[in-house]
């Protein structure tokens, strides 16, 4: 017998299938009753009967079953008993549920009969002598992992609902001799019985009080291992102590001193029986996150008429000048004949007020553009995430598919598509491609890595490699541009190759002539993060990148910026970075899959 000092938690267990009609007054009735008695735990109340796991001071829980009992329905309830240091429960739950113990089996009513129960002194004596007869465990494959009775059967289940179709499993040869059951408090076992009676076993009993009653009055004689139990406790021994015994928070499974030592034991995170290799977790995040971006862009989120709302603020230099003549000098491509008629319309607006073509501007002021009933142009939703972890997002980026806001785009971005996938987190990019380029872009998930990560690409820390298929064949096998650029855009947003412009360089070599020599297929390595840098440097050089609209072939820049979706496409593609990462200082490489195009013969 376990010996209680006053200093210890009273731990109690009980069960009783009687038939129950008043629940939500019984459980109110039971409410006070614990808080009064300011005992912890779970009492589940149901048609069939309760249960109930509950922890307090001995004097307390002494009044909870004095006060329980005089209800004259669980007058002759078995009340189990056990100590322990700290109280195994955080809170008091009471619960009105279809059943105690769900097995959603017609006909089984325990309150009405069940199977004849063995005492554990019985039991004992029956081990003790050797007597031939089957023991049978009925419990949850990972509470049998911790410990049974010597020599006994486990039924072979993940949860009890699971017991009917494992007991039509049983072999035929088990019903030649007794069948005794047990469970952690006997309660399964008071639904195992009649079931198994179902299948034809016409010798069955089960332990009276399962395995913690047996501890009680026999310890742990026949016994190996621990007991599980569904509390904080996690396990006892046949002494009713509690053991060194965890839980794993994510799988539930109880963990031993040896799963405890395991290099795949992380508290709060993972355990032997869990822990996925990296890669798999990968595999499996990345999988998810493809799932979110099919639903994010199925349909194409600018494809639905919406008021779009396009910022416009100020720079210095045309402070004091009129808002037509500052929206066209700063615009040119839209034409002056077109601010006009916005503003005439009031669809440019200063703080959601109107504003005339007349209208000063001041430095610094903030104007909106209103697109009533957008529908955006399509664009290549094929988003890839090729890696991902706690700080840092890796992705392929199609084309044409801008990154941010701009122009005629604003949910057909890869910003907001990102934002919708991974709301609340807004991941910021480190660098951009154009709207034509394909590849590799790299993200951070918040603020703090994105000011380690990205001034890594602003001082020329970061390795690019892209891939081109350009007009004409190089003369050299490995050439190079140091052409400077210039610092403000033209028209179309094309930038021109300037003497004294942003100095530039890159580096280029020669991976293969195509058939007929009329294209190359050229590797690429920007020293300096010129905007177009790679275009222009090969527009210049006479060898414009094919499919490219705005540096094409003659000499002359075009007029068109973002391709649209059935155009072919422009031959420029990221095809791998590398820095350091941004949390650990490990150098890392991320690569693209190749596009079709960067292939000689096609």
């Amino acid at each position: 017998m376990t010996h209680m000092s006053t200093c210890q938690v009273v731990n109690l267990a009980a069960y009783q299938f009687v038939t129950l009609s008043d629940l939500r007054q019984l459980r109110k009735k039971l409410r006070a009753l614990c808080d009064r008695c300011q005992l912890k735990g779970t009492i589940l109340l149901a048609t069939e009967g309760i249960n109930f796991f509950v922890a307090g001071s001995r004097h307390n829980t002494d009044l909870f079953v004095r006060e329980l009992t005089e209800d004259p329905r669980f007058a002759e309830i078995q009340v189990k008993r056990s100590v322990s240091n700290h109280q195994p429960f955080n809170r008091m739950l009471l619960r009105v549920k279809r059943e105690i113990i769900p097995c959603s089996v017609p006909g089984v009513g325990p309150a009405i009969r069940t199977t004849p129960k063995i005492s554990p002194a019985e039991l004992k004596r029956w081990l003790d002598k050797g007597r031939r007869f089957t023991l049978l465990d009925v419990r949850n494959d990972f509470e049998v992992k911790l410990g049974s009775f010597e020599a006994a059967v486990a039924i072979g289940i993940a949860h009890f609902r699971d017991f009917a179709p494992a007991a039509k499993k049983l072999l035929p040869s088990l019903k030649q001799q007794p069948v005794v059951m047990f469970c952690t408090g006997g309660i399964r076992c008071e639904k195992a019985g009649p079931l198994l009676e179902q299948e034809g076993f016409d010798n069955v009993f089960q332990l009276d009080g399962g395995i913690l009653n047996y501890f009680e009055h026999c310890g742990g004689k026949h016994y190996r291992g621990e007991c599980f139990v569904f509390d904080q406790r996690v396990a006892v021994n046949g002494q009713l102590r509690e053991t060194a015994t965890l839980q794993c928070f994510v799988c539930r499974v109880p963990l031993n001193y040896a799963d405890q030592q395991s290099p795949h034991y992380v508290q709060g995170q993972s355990c032997p029986y869990c822990y996925t290799p990296p890669e798999e977790q990968q595999r499996e995040l990345l999988r998810r996150r493809q799932e979110a971006i099919r639903q994010a862009t199925t349909p194409l989120p600018g494809s639905q008429p919406y008021e779009n709302r396009l910022p416009v603020t100020v720079p210095a230099r045309y402070d004091q000048w009129s808002v037509v003549d500052f929206l066209d000098s700063l615009h040119p491509h839209v034409g002056r004949k077109q601010w006009l008629s916005l503003c005439a319309a009031g669809l440019l607006v200063k703080n959601n007020v109107p504003v005339g073509a007349n209208h000063v501007v001041r430095a610094a002021d903030r104007y909106e553009r209103i697109l009533p009933e957008t529908v955006e142009p399509d664009v290549n939703v094929d988003v890839e995430v090729l890696f991902e972890d706690d700080w840092i997002i890796v992705i392929n980026k199609p084309a044409p598919l801008p990154m941010h806001p701009c122009g005629r785009f604003h949910r057909n971005t890869l910003q907001y598509i990102l934002r919708a996938v991974y709301h609340p987190v807004c991941p910021r990019n480190a660098h951009r491609l154009d709207a034509n380029t394909s590849g590799v872009v790299v993200f951070s998930k918040m603020r703090r890595i994105a000011s380690r990560l990205q001034p890594q690409f602003q001082r020329g820390e970061v390795a690019k490699e892209y891939v081109a298929r350009v007009h004409g064949q190089p003369l050299w096998k490995k050439f190079h541009s140091d052409a400077a650029i210039s610092a403000e855009p033209l028209q179309a947003g094309a930038r021109s190759v300037e003497p004294h412009g942003l100095p530039a360089r890159t580096e280029f070599e020669i991976a293969a002539i195509c058939p007929g020599g009329k294209e190359a297929l050229v590797r690429a390595w920007p020293m300096t993060g010129r905007t177009n840098q790679i275009r222009i440097h090969l527009w210049h050089l006479g060898y414009p990148i094919c499919g490219d609209p705005l540096y094409r072939t003659g000499g002359k820049s075009g007029v068109r910026q973002t391709l649209t979706f059935s155009d072919p496409s422009m031959c420029l593609h990221a095809a791998k970075v590398s820095f350091r990462h941004p949390a650990t200082e490990e150098s890392v490489s991320f690569a693209a899959p190749l596009p079709s195009w960067w292939d000689a013969e096609s």
